[in-house]
């Protein structure tokens, strides 16, 4: 078993409730969008306004899938953004467990 495997026990946590929370933390929102066409836009030349809204950080688009959590779960490498995704997705399912706690990506792999 893999250290990932140990901790969801130990927290007693479902990957599939990982799954979802996923799928709902890096969901597109529409500010997401705002942000890629300010991209677009700063690139064409766009003015002080829509550079400094260029400039923010947006959600992927890309949650993490259940062969990925598959492959964490049997202790198989993962690539960085899909270890990032896992772990905030892990985050996420603690606050709503246990009021407080946050997990490491050195906990989990």
């Amino acid at each position: 078993m893999s250290k990932l495997s140990d901790y969801l026990k130990k927290h007693k946590i479902d990957p599939r409730r990982v799954v979802a929370a996923s799928k709902t933390l890096e969901a597109l929102q529409p500010e997401d969008r705002k942000i890629r066409l300010a991209r677009k836009n700063a690139k064409a030349g766009g003015d002080d306004a829509t550079k400094e809204l260029a400039a923010k950080k947006r959600r992927s688009g890309r949650p993490l899938s259940r062969p990925a959590i598959a492959r964490a779960l049997s202790g198989k490498p993962l690539p960085r953004r899909a270890r990032a995704r896992l772990v905030r997705a892990v985050n996420v399912v603690l606050a709503h467990k246990t009021k407080g706690g946050e997990a490491k990506a050195t906990d989990l792999f």
